[in-house]
């Protein structure tokens, strides 16, 4: 039995979503998302509630169950509120500038990092003096969101000795003793 595939989604107002061969779409005030599902799993749509139901008991079909609940709850957050992740830059004279739907991104290396974002995301960068840097990712799509972030945080991830690198706000970074005292 899965308790979050079982669980229903309630629609939010503005959010519509269809079922049709076996394709989920959702349409909301922040775009249009779509999702294809295992043939033996069956959405019902009725009266601003989404079910997810599965037609047989293989452990298969159990298995994508609570999968496919998560992904279509996720297509309605997104096309309704949408969603946002927050990178920031720790290092000295770690950098990043957003043009259009290019990011540079000065991190250290000889040359710059030029990253060229999908047309689904918004970017927006902040740097104060006296604070690190930091990165605003913003999309409808929640997978496509992650992804981004992480091939961002993937050119300079933080390292253990003095957590430097990027890294996602509110992230701990777990920290090592550097060399020990000198020796006798």
């Amino acid at each position: 039995m899965s308790r979050i595939g079982n669980a229903p989604i309630t629609l939010p107002s503005g959010v519509e979503v269809s079922y049709k061969n076996n394709v989920v779409t959702t349409k909301g005030p922040k775009g249009e998302l779509t999702q294809e599902i295992d043939g033996n799993i069956n959405v019902e749509v009725a009266e601003g509630i989404v079910n997810v139901v599965r037609l047989d008991e293989e452990k298969e079909t159990k298995a994508k169950h609570g999968l496919y609940r998560s992904l279509i709850n996720n297509m309605v957050e997104g096309v309704g509120k949408g969603f946002k992740l927050d990178l920031e830059l720790v290092g000295v004279g770690y950098r990043a500038a957003a043009t259009g739907q290019q990011l540079d991104l000065s991190l250290g290396y000889s040359h710059n990092i030029l990253f060229q974002l999908p047309n689904e995301i918004k970017v927006t960068t902040t740097s104060e003096r006296g604070k690190n840097p930091t990165i605003s990712l913003e999309s409808h799509d929640k997978q496509l969101v992650g992804a981004v972030a992480a091939k961002i945080r993937s050119y300079r991830k933080p390292e253990p000795y003095k957590g430097k690198g990027i890294k996602f706000i509110g992230e701990q970074i777990r920290r090592k003793a550097g060399k020990s005292a000198a020796k006798k």
